[in-house]
């Protein structure tokens, strides 16, 4: 199994974590860019998460 097999496999059963940590991961590129760029952000997280595991779990 490949490396990226892995990682989307790791993705698929833990997509809750995967969420939150992509969640903090944009939250704190938003700090450090001055919160120039918080919609942008904001989109692109919400994008990467709706292609992790098995589903957005974000309400």
């Amino acid at each position: 199994m490949s490396f990226l097999d892995q990682a989307k496999e790791f993705a698929d059963k833990h997509d809750k974590q995967v969420d939150q940590l992509l969640e903090k991961v944009g939250d704190e590129v938003d700090k450090r860019t001055g919160h120039k760029y918080t919609g942008q952000i904001d989109k692109g997280v919400d994008e990467a998460q709706k292609r992790t595991g098995d589903g957005d779990t974000r309400a």
